[in-house]
């Protein structure tokens, strides 16, 4: 069980319950009371519980019964933040973890969440926008779809309420706007060295370069080789997908470059993003009796369907979940203290090996 899903779970307990003993809870989980205690330290820092002798209780519950002063004592209660709006591109794929991890924070606070989807359309996006601050949202956590279509003053940043970028960063790096995101570069480095790990040299990225994604999987991608003192990348190495699909010239086109360069050993591994293309790949190398890993070791940029493929596939898995529980996090600490740091929020995606690459 992660860190996050047993956070949620001491969550619901207290909430049930009221209170929650460390020594049980840990016992129900099948982990050490030490793991239990490390977690509700961080809910107490976050405000979410108050820690108490052997457990934890709801921090309004904790100010009713502790002693006198102790109360005083415990960090206090923010003040009620009654809505936040949620825009994101999309409610199919990628984003429903990061909605699910922030209506899990936005619950665990008190607060109303208020989604909307945009279709990756910019001007459906300040129109939401727009009518959730005139229906009363505080503030507003954003996956914009322009961000990074030009250098200057974004449209947020003219908002009347502040705003938390979710999988995003703006556009100019003086910009004040905070975001929390998947450090991106940090897993394409991560995959590289998995290769390199297993043996391959000739490592190919695979994938469509006008995703929001594509600029820091080429930044960690470039950077992996580099360090590993390898050439750097050229025409057959580095494989940009048109905005087509399968049957489309613009697609076929460069497939048929990494066949090719598989066929002739230029190319001995791959990370391959986004993760339906790299299913496709994976068909592709079968139909052409070329085996993976044998003759090209595969790992796919996220991990929604990976795991199913006929050949489970390796997997650089963002974690979506924290993305959308720390933004709520982030927003919400920044309306309760409007003077703090702004902050900038990467977290690390992890990599899940499968029968796809043979490194281990």
């Amino acid at each position: 069980m992660h860190a996050e899903e047993r956070h949620q779970a001491i969550l619901r307990r207290v909430r049930e319950e009221g209170s929650m003993r460390v020594t049980d809870f840990a016992a129900e989980l099948g982990v050490s009371p030490v793991t239990v205690r490390k977690d509700v330290e961080v809910l107490a820092e976050r405000g979410l519980v108050a820690r108490v002798h052997g457990g934890a209780m709801l921090p309004e519950d904790w100010a009713e019964t502790a002693p006198e002063g102790a109360a005083a004592r415990t960090k206090p209660s923010p003040p009620t933040v009654r809505t936040l709006g949620m825009i994101v591109p999309s409610s199919a794929y990628y984003y429903p973890e990061v909605i699910k991890g922030a209506r899990e924070a936005a619950e665990a606070r008190g607060v109303r969440l208020a989604l909307a989807v945009s279709g990756y359309d910019s001007e459906v996006e300040k129109s939401q926008a727009a009518r959730m601050i005139e229906d009363g949202a505080a503030g507003l956590l954003l996956a914009p779809s322009d961000t990074d279509g030009g250098q200057g003053r974004q449209w947020y940043e003219d908002l009347d309420v502040p705003v938390v970028l979710i999988e995003r960063r703006p556009a100019q790096d003086a910009a004040a706007t905070e975001h929390v995101g998947t450090d991106h570069a940090y897993g394409a480095r991560l995959a590289v060295q998995h290769f390199l790990d297993g043996g391959c040299q000739r490592i190919a990225l695979f994938m469509r370069g006008g995703t929001p994604t594509s600029p820091w999987l080429k930044e960690g991608y470039f950077a992996g080789m580099r360090a590993a003192g390898l050439d750097g990348p050229d025409d057959t190495t580095y494989i940009d997908l048109s905005t087509g699909g399968p049957g489309d010239p613009g697609y076929e086109r460069p497939m048929e470059e990494f066949l090719e360069g598989v066929r002739s050993g230029r190319i001995d591994a791959a990370l391959v993003h986004p993760e339906n293309d790299a299913l496709v790949v994976l068909q592709r190398l079968r139909a052409a009796s070329l085996s993976v890993p044998g003759d090209v070791a595969l790992v796919s940029y996220d991990d929604e369907v990976a795991e199913l493929a006929d050949l489970p596939l390796s997997a650089v898995a963002p974690s979506k979940h924290e993305v959308g529980f720390s933004a709520v996090e982030l927003m919400v600490q920044r309306l309760v203290e409007p003077g703090r740091p702004r902050r900038r929020i990467a977290i690390l995606p992890e990599l899940r090996v499968r029968s796809s690459s043979n490194a281990s």
